[in-house]
């Protein structure tokens, strides 16, 4: 069985290293769909791990909806925090939970397979690595319960992409997708959806406070403030700063109660508005944009970064942070798996997507910055960071 890579039957297309690689993975393509080549592989001990690994990954995305599925009920059950308290056994823990012992049963064994739990000494049930997070950080506990909704909506796939942002996830963020929202909403729609804002941002803020130093600012104006979650982490983190809140004013009723119970009102200024509609406030010498691009379209978010141009003094600082795609230039050293779920979520959500580093980047340029840097963090499936500094007026 000969199976010599012979780069002269490969198809030509493009030019010089391009249509090398194309070349390349035209070949590979033939030669995965080779039934001979499968048998081959499992008989042979070198290449016999390869093809299970491949055949595990594909039966991983085939099953991936039953295994979000397990996490959503081990939540609902409250299972991973009873379980941080103590371990227990199958029929202590059905008791607590009120569910027959031989049904509980496939959703525990299930969750000790993916490392939610694990089995312990005489027949009980613990926490496994990948349970410890979702009983120690309520933000992922939310961000999980959330998601059925997107589930929801992606039922048929196709049927939703034909129809998105009609569905259960767009209406829980009218504003990402009506420009009109703040005047008709209810009160208790926006603290829902910023309650869940600021319980899944711990994460995102751990990102910035840990890889940007604010010593040279004096003054920082939080756009998209939401609860002040960040803003007051922020104020903590450095004592030095003053800190300005800028969001809907229902959003900000919201953020003010926050702000005073952690005693940090006379360092903090709120400032109702709606960047679609209204200027920024000024005076601020850094502007903070954290998981707000990503929700609108261009448009939208070139007309913002024009404000947050206007807004700032000369030298003054644009700091955005948000989840971003991996540029397709790289995805010959493996694409981000993350990437899908994004896509789909802020698809569903509304009019936003989410933008590669260099995207973002050049939409500051042409608002104006200058200086432009991607930042390294550590974990940047939370958030990764951009700043941009004010070195010259809009042309």
């Amino acid at each position: 069985m000969n199976h010599k890579l012979d780069l002269a039957s490969l198809p030509a297309s493009g030019h010089g290293a391009d249509a090398w690689h194309d070349r390349f993975l035209a070949w590979l393509e033939r030669l995965y769909a080779s039934p001979r080549l499968y048998s081959f592989s499992l008989t042979n001990p070198l290449t016999r791990w390869v093809t299970r690994r491949r055949t595990q990954k594909l039966f991983d995305l085939m099953a991936g909806f039953v295994h979000t599925q397990v996490m959503l009920g081990c939540i609902r059950l409250d299972l991973f925090k009873m379980l941080h308290q103590a371990p227990a056994d199958l029929h202590q823990i059905a008791a607590r939970v009120n569910m027959p012992a031989p049904v509980l049963q496939r959703l525990l064994l299930s969750a000790v397979s993916l490392n939610l739990l694990e089995c312990r000494s005489g027949a009980r049930f613990g926490l496994g690595p990948l349970g410890v997070p979702l009983a120690t950080h309520d933000g992922i506990a939310a961000m999980i319960e959330h998601n059925h909704l997107l589930y929801a909506d992606m039922q048929d796939p196709v049927g939703f992409l034909n129809n998105a942002w009609q569905g259960d996830m767009a209406a829980y963020w009218p504003y990402a997708h009506d420009a009109n929202a703040a005047t008709r909403e209810p009160q208790d729609k926006f603290s829902r959806y910023s309650d869940l804002m600021a319980a899944s941002q711990g994460f995102v803020i751990e990102e910035i406070l840990s890889s940007y130093f604010f010593d040279e600012h004096q003054c920082v104006l939080d756009v998209g403030a939401g609860k002040g979650r960040f803003a007051s982490e922020m104020a903590v983190h450095a004592p030095h700063l003053k800190v300005k809140l800028f969001d809907l004013p229902p959003v900000l009723e919201l953020a003010k109660a926050n702000v005073q119970q952690r005693g940090l009102s006379d360092r903090m200024s709120f400032h109702p508005g709606s960047f679609l509609h209204d200027a920024l406030p000024t005076g601020a010498d850094l502007i903070t944009l954290v998981r707000v691009a990503h929700d609108h379209p261009d448009d939208v978010v070139r007309q913002l970064l024009q404000k947050i141009h206007a807004a700032l003094p000369l030298g003054g600082v644009l700091l955005l942070a948000e989840p971003m795609a991996q540029a397709l230039s790289e995805s010959y050293a493996g694409p981000a798996q993350s990437d899908a779920y994004f896509h789909f979520y802020l698809l569903a959500m509304g009019a936003g997507r989410l933008r590669t580093p260099e995207e973002l980047m050049h939409l500051m340029a042409e608002a104006g910055f200058g200086q432009i840097e991607h930042l390294p963090n550590a974990m940047p499936i939370h958030a990764q960071l951009i700043v941009g500094r004010k070195s010259k007026c809009l042309p």
